[in-house]
């Protein structure tokens, strides 16, 4: 038994006033008290109990450490007991990571609904297209789009999108509507930082050949909600998530393009999480209220 376990008999011996009374409430036996206590003293190099055939009293050094054990004792229960509550329903904080344009459009809108079936939980909601280690930046639960390279993680698939290229009505009437993927060379193309996104990957609707089109602009930005206010501005033409550009295209604020040319990938929505052992209940009713919103036909696709 460790120095807690220890100290937790003879926190019981002290209050139950004997050996025997403790044996029983603790299901054990008084000569395994017994045994544990003189360990207990020796280990502490200190006499705890007076014992006599008809007495058990406290030594000076035993009334000393019961006023310690004691607290500790009650100390550890209390943290069982708060961890345990944690672990019966949602409740406490919840960390949530998620791609900027993601988490505006489609997982903040619900959040009062989903505070509101638990009301015992407090959202940290983190947006950010930086790539985020889970366990190192202490998130429960991240929202990730596209094929997942740590193979560490846990991934529930929220559903599936596709990257329209769209441009407003005002750009297209100022400099006319790409006709052709190489019309694109002619055309004002807004760019993320990440180099792979300004490859735009098209299908020739004749012989079904597979192309890349690397595009160029003038306007650069770090995050796809950038990208979607500069396409709404007729900055340029945009390959934009259907999450952030279905809205738009349905109210006719944005122009899909080259449709024919499509290239028909379509990206996974996963929500990752460290482990499956022991998941907290939030990050459990967290990921099946978002389950539940998206699938099987998420809310964009109604959009377009």
């Amino acid at each position: 038994m460790s120095i807690a376990g220890d100290m937790e008999v003879f926190v019981r011996v002290v209050d139950a006033g004997g050996f025997t009374p403790a044996a029983r409430a603790l299901g054990m036996t008084p000569s395994a008290i017994s045994k544990l206590i003189s360990r207990l003293e020796d280990r502490l190099g200190a006499r705890l109990f007076q014992r006599t055939t008809r007495r058990l009293s406290l030594t000076e050094e035993g009334a000393a450490f019961h006023l310690h054990a004691s607290r500790i004792v009650q100390d550890i229960a209390d943290a069982e007991r708060a961890v345990t509550r944690l672990s019966d329903a949602p409740r406490g904080l919840l960390r949530v990571s998620a791609a900027v344009t993601f988490g505006l459009h489609q997982i903040q809108p619900l959040v009062p609904e989903f505070l509101g079936l638990y009301p015992e939980l407090r959202l940290e909601l983190s947006l950010s297209d930086v790539f985020v280690d889970l366990v190192q930046e202490g998130y429960d639960v991240a929202i990730r789009g596209g094929p997942l390279s740590d193979t560490g993680l846990i991934a529930r698939k929220l559903g599936d999108f596709g990257r329209p290229i769209v441009a407003s009505p005002a750009y297209l009437k100022r400099h006319g509507r790409p006709k052709t993927t190489e019309d694109l060379a002619k055309h004002n193309c807004i760019m993320f930082q990440q180099p792979q996104l300004n490859q735009w990957p098209f299908r020739d609707p004749k012989t079904g050949a597979a192309k890349i089109v690397q595009v160029q602009g003038n306007v650069v930005a770090n995050n796809g909600e950038t990208v979607l206010q500069m396409a709404l501005l007729g900055v340029g033409i945009a390959r934009l998530g259907e999450f952030s550009a279905g809205h738009a295209i349905k109210a006719g604020l944005l122009v899909p393009l080259l449709k024919e040319y499509d290239s028909h990938d379509r990206l996974m929505i996963s929500a990752v999480y460290p482990t499956r052992r022991h998941l907290p209940p939030k990050v459990t009713a967290f990921v099946d209220f978002l389950a539940k919103k998206f699938l099987p036909r998420p809310p964009w696709a109604d959009k377009l």
